[in-house]
C-alpha cells in the first residue's frame, strides 16, 4: 500500500484499471511501467470490449510524476527513463484496439494531464481542476505535451504550459475539449460512466478498433517523439536551474 498499487478488473465487458499512490497519486516510475503494461494486456483481453482509467482517493486524480524520484536523478540516462514512464502509458493507451475512458475525481497536475488527454473518452467532476505544472520546477511538459495539445488545442496548451503554477478549472476543462463532461458529484460521475461503457460493451468491437485507429491517425511516430521529449527533460533535471528550482519547490512543500 505504502508504494501503491496497479489492479484491474472485468465487467460485464468493461475493463477496469485502477492505479493508487498514497502522495497524491503522483506516480513512480514502476507504477507507470505496470500501468502501461496493464493497458496492454485489456486491449488484448477479448473479453473487455472498453477500458475504464481511474485512481483511487478523492483529492488528486494524479499529481503527475513521482517528485520524491525526480529529485533522486543524477545521469542522463536515468532522467530518460524517469520521463518515459508517461510515455509508455500515454503510448498504450495511444494504441490500444479499443476506447479508453478516463474516470478524473480530482486535480490532475502535469502527467495526470497528459492521462486525461490521451484518453478516448474523459469524465470528471467539478473539483478536478488542471495544470501544467513542470515549468515552474524548471522543466516542461514535453512527454505530455503531444496528447495534450492533440486535445485542447495549441492556443489552450500554450496557456497551461506558460502560466504553470495556476489551476484552471473543470469547466475550463471542458470548454477546451479536455473533458466531455464535468458532474457535480462522483456519484453522478459514476453513473455516467456506467452508462455510456454499458453501451460501448455492447457495439461493435471491430468498428470501435477502426474508429480508434483513424481518430488517432497522425500520431503513429509518438513511440520515439514522446522518448525524444523524455531525453529534453532529463537533460535540464540535471541542470543548475533545475536543481536550485526543485529545492526551492522542496522547502515550500
Amino acid at each position: 500500500m505504502n508504494n501503491g498499487y496497479i489492479k484491474s478488473e472485468i465487467e460485464n465487458g468493461t475493463g477496469y484499471i485502477t492505479f493508487f499512490h498514497p502522495q497524491s497519486n503522483s506516480m513512480p516510475g514502476d507504477l507507470l511501467r505496470q500501468l502501461a503494461l496493464e493497458i496492454e494486456k485489456l486491449g488484448k483481453d477479448e473479453q473487455a470490449k472498453v477500458i475504464v482509467l481511474k485512481s483511487e482517493g478523492d483529492k488528486a486524480f494524479c499529481a503527475g510524476a513521482s517528485f520524491d524520484e525526480l529529485i533522486s536523478i543524477k545521469d542522463l540516462e536515468t532522467g530518460k527513463r524517469f520521463f518515459s514512464g508517461f510515455a509508455g502509458v500515454i503510448n498504450a493507451m495511444r494504441k490500444a484496439p479499443k476506447f479508453v475512458i478516463a474516470r478524473v475525481q480530482g486535480k490532475a497536475v502535469g502527467g495526470g494531464v497528459g492521462i486525461a488527454s490521451a484518453a478516448d473518452y474523459t469524465f470528471a467532476i467539478e473539483s478536478a481542476s488542471i495544470k501544467l505544472s513542470e515549468l515552474a520546477v524548471g522543466i516542461g511538459p514535453f512527454v505530455v505535451g503531444p496528447a495534450v495539445e492533440r486535445k485542447i488545442g495549441s492556443s489552450a496548451f500554450c496557456q497551461l504550459t506558460i502560466n504553470a503554477s495556476e489551476w484552471q478549472s473543470a469547466e475550463w476543462g471542458r470548454q477546451k475539449g479536455l473533458y466531455a463532461e464535468v458532474f457535480k458529484s462522483v456519484e453522478e460521475m459514476d453513473k455516467a460512466v456506467h452508462s455510456l461503457t454499458e453501451k460501448l460493451a455492447g457495439s461493435n468491437p471491430e468498428a470501435m478498433m477502426m474508429l480508434k485507429k483513424i481518430m488517432w491517425q497522425g500520431t503513429e511516430n509518438w513511440d520515439t517523439l514522446l522518448i525524444e521529449r523524455a531525453e529534453m527533460s532529463g537533460k535540464l533535471v540535471l541542470s543548475e536551474f533545475t536543481v536550485n528550482a526543485i529545492n526551492k519547490f522542496k522547502q515550500k512543500a
